[in-house]
């Protein structure tokens, strides 16, 4: 895993091109995962049908209790609905259903409120022919000033304090190397897939860390996983189904799927975890403190009280979620098993 400067991909990609267009016979399906979003899922598809290399299929993968993203596939009907009856919370599960029976090469998973520019699977596909690349990550434009800049060369780390970065905005300019990707613009090949044994579902919740899990696992496995700043999509970061982004709901499931990413993909005599839990601790002191501390400044009691609960509350909801996915790490999750079984016998 990184922990120092990610190494550049030779730019020299292996590709031949003919009249300046790419030549690339790897054919590619494309997986959409949806949960009550029909609207953003019409507006995906549509920039799906403009690619300038199109898939050799599209799945869209419905966990909603209701029928209208049903009706929405509907007008498009070169893609293939499939239901997850699981509902809320299961995208891993989903994006398993959706890598049900493929033959293709390259599986491309995009989110249902990322929109992909025309040349973004032509470019996830020109990634490709870097020798031992497993998986590639795209490049999410979520339209903040500057944010190609931010952390362009920190992107997609796994640090030795068991932290991973983001900064899935940035555009260093180049393929690099990296160790994570952002399951709202990722792909896999079906070969690292199969090496890996699949999808894990082990992530609820808000889902955070499963799109990490698959890319940590790949890497571990002996493939390269790259980031392709070209391969870009506009993340508009629909509602959440549950809660609020950040919210106390979500950094309770970023602390519980976080400590389940290390135990089960990197094991519990990792050094990777102990740091991690230490760091936890510390930032829980760090938050009651800062919320004690804070408490000086502000010129009503109802306005300290705010103060100290809600470092309390946010200490809390870290421990809180890393002691549950310490427990959840000692149970075995049939689902997860299911889905990399089912993925195996395709």
């Amino acid at each position: 895993m990184a922990g120092g400067g990610s190494p550049m991909v030779d730019g020299g990609l292996g590709v031949e091109e003919e009249d300046g267009d790419l030549v690339n016979e790897r054919s590619a399906v494309v997986v959409v995962a949806t949960y009550k979003r029909p609207d953003h899922v019409r507006t995906c598809l549509e920039h799906i049908r403009q690619q300038t290399r199109k898939p050799q299929r599209i799945v869209v993968v419905d966990a909603s209790p209701d029928i209208l993203t049903e009706a929405v596939v509907a007008e498009f009907p070169e893609v293939d609905y499939r239901r997850n009856d699981l509902g809320i919370g299961t995208l891993a599960a989903s994006r398993a259903i959706g890598v049900q029976g493929a033959t293709e090469d390259i599986i491309a998973f995009i989110d249902d409120d990322a929109y992909a520019e025309p040349q973004w699977l032509a470019e996830i596909l020109r990634a490709f022919e870097t020798p031992g690349v497993g998986a590639v990550g795209g490049r999410a434009d979520n339209n903040r000033p500057e944010e190609e800049r931010e952390g362009w060369d920190r992107i997609g780390r796994f640090l030795p304090n068991g932290t991973l970065t983001g900064n899935f905005g940035a555009d260093p300019g180049r393929i690099v190397e990296t160790d994570h990707m952002l399951g709202a613009n990722m792909s896999v090949s079906s070969n690292a897939l199969r090496a890996i044994g699949g999808i894990h579902d082990y992530y609820p919740g808000t889902c955070l860390r499963e799109d990490s899990d698959l890319a940590l696992r790949v890497k571990l496995a002996g493939y390269r996983v790259v980031f392709a700043p070209r391969a870009v999509v506009l993340h508009v970061a629909g509602e959440y189904a549950k809660g609020k982004r950040f919210d106390l709901r979500y950094r309770f499931y970023a602390a519980r799927n976080h400590v389940l990413l290390l135990t089960t993909v990197l094991g519990w005599r990792d050094p990777h975890l102990l740091r991690h839990i230490a760091r936890v601790l510390r930032m829980a002191v760090r938050e009651v403190w800062e919320g004690v501390t804070g408490t000086v400044a502000k010129p009503t009691a109802r306005a300290k009280v705010r103060r100290l609960g809600g470092g309390m509350a946010r200490a809390g909801a870290d421990l809180v979620g890393t002691c549950v996915g310490l427990g959840a790490s000692l149970k075995p999750n049939d689902r997860a098993h299911s889905a990399s079984s089912e993925w195996k016998a395709s």
